[in-house]
């Protein structure tokens, strides 16, 4: 099939949406507890449940809404689009609602944030599915797919960026605002960029059919393993450098400013790469270069904080791989278990699934490590200090290591991408 060339035109009309859905996660997952319990003074403990029902009730959906985006792309991709438009006015709404309680009674704000949050997350799943599903029914070889990915995943980095200043610096109201307008103007360009031309072609695997693949269990696996890896030290960043380093607040924003800029700047330069090593070299090169930053920053200590900051450059260049390589062997995935045009939506949704839980497995696996080694945030035990750096370091590196062995056999035994 003579697929048409996707331009740097192409890319970011398809990937400027990636922008809002990316600015949107950030003030929901980090600055709505803190928000709701020190303007409202909502219990952490009653909110912590609220939030955490909310977060796995929107994980169990995404594999069902997988589903529906698949049977309206069989329709066709402007029915994909609809749906796109309704869950960006969602999105928006809820949103702006999610922050704007008319209520400062606790149980009647409890139940305005749990109806916002179900209508944001909701609408915020199917259109990321749906967005992601057309990206991948672009098809193309590795380059092609993978550079697909890397247009939406640089506007991601950069809603990240913006979303972890304008709150702070304009407020939430005007932080809605931009939101809904960005979600418009990402819309707009994504019904004007290229169409999948297989559209309706692929077969439809059924809401467990991925499961059925053992390509996609196998990739799935590397996935998640690595997943946990990248969300420990997410966990566990701010502990480690408020107790173990004892950064100035001021220098908080610094470390995850140029991590997420190294993330967007290191994107073009793994893509280069892959005409040459493949996908899964790639990703593999981008593991080993995580691993040998996080083992670098285990002898950190207090007054550390440059030599951290060089370690959040070359991780946040290492995240890179992750953000832009996966996606793109999965749509390759996709296509070789002849689900391409038909089945993208559920893949996704599975994959999205997988990318909800892996934070909470980081949680849960870290946290509960950390308390019984004696750690309390704020303490200056010398003992519990070591606990906290080997779980920001030491454990995100076996876990990449494990990923990085489960991937070479894949490939040694199964080949390269293409």
């Amino acid at each position: 099939m003579n697929l048409a060339p996707f331009t740097a035109g192409e890319g970011w009309r398809y990937g400027l949406l990636g922008l809002p859905l990316a600015f949107v996660a950030l003030p929901l997952h980090v600055l709505l507890p803190n928000h709701y319990a020190r303007e409202f003074g909502v219990s952490l403990a009653a909110l912590g449940a609220l939030l955490l029902a909310s977060r796995l009730l929107d994980a169990f959906l995404d594999p069902w809404l997988g589903r529906v985006v698949d049977r309206l792309f069989a329709r066709s991709a402007a029915a994909v689009l609809r749906l796109g438009a309704v869950c960006a006015g969602g999105l928006a709404l809820g949103f702006a609602l999610l922050f704007s309680p008319p209520t400062r009674d606790p149980h009647a704000l409890l139940a305005w944030a749990a109806l916002s949050l179900a209508l944001t997350y909701v609408a915020y799943s199917a259109l990321t599915i749906a967005h992601q599903a057309w990206g991948a029914m672009l098809g193309g070889d590795a380059v092609r797919r993978s550079r697909v990915v890397a247009w939406r995943e640089a506007f991601g980095l950069a809603g990240v960026l913006c979303a972890s200043a304008l709150p702070l610096l304009a407020g939430f109201p005007a932080t809605a605002v931009t939101l809904g307008v960005t979600l418009v103007l990402g819309w707009m360009a994504w019904s004007s960029s290229l169409r999948p031309a297989a559209a309706v072609q692929g077969t439809a695997p059924g809401w467990r059919g991925p499961w059925e693949q053992p390509a996609f269990r196998r990739l799935m696996a590397v996935f998640v393993l690595n997943g946990i890896a990248s969300a420990v030290p997410a966990t566990l960043v701010l502990f480690f450098v408020q107790d173990r380093l004892q950064a100035p607040a001021a220098m908080q924003p610094l470390f995850l400013g140029s991590y997420f800029l190294a993330a967007a700047l290191a994107i073009p330069l793994w893509l280069r790469l892959v005409p040459r090593i493949g996908l899964e070299r790639t990703w593999m090169a981008g593991m080993f270069t995580a691993i040998a930053a996080f083992a670098g920053a285990a002898a950190l200590g207090v007054g550390d904080g440059y030599a951290f900051l060089v370690i959040c450059v070359a991780s946040g260049a290492a995240l890179g791989t992750d953000l832009a390589l996966p996606a793109a062997l999965l749509a390759g995935t996709i296509r070789a278990s002849g689900h391409a045009g038909g089945g993208e939506g559920a893949y996704f949704g599975w994959w999205n699934f997988a990318s909800k839980l892996n934070l909470a497995l980081a949680a849960g696996l870290a946290l509960p490590l950390l308390a019984l080694a004696g750690y309390v945030p704020g303490t200056r035990d010398p003992v519990a200090l070591q606990a906290l750096a080997a779980a920001y370091t030491l454990l995100p590196c076996a876990l990449k290591a494990a990923a990085a062995l489960l991937l070479y056999l894949l490939v040694r035994r199964h080949g390269s991408s293409t």
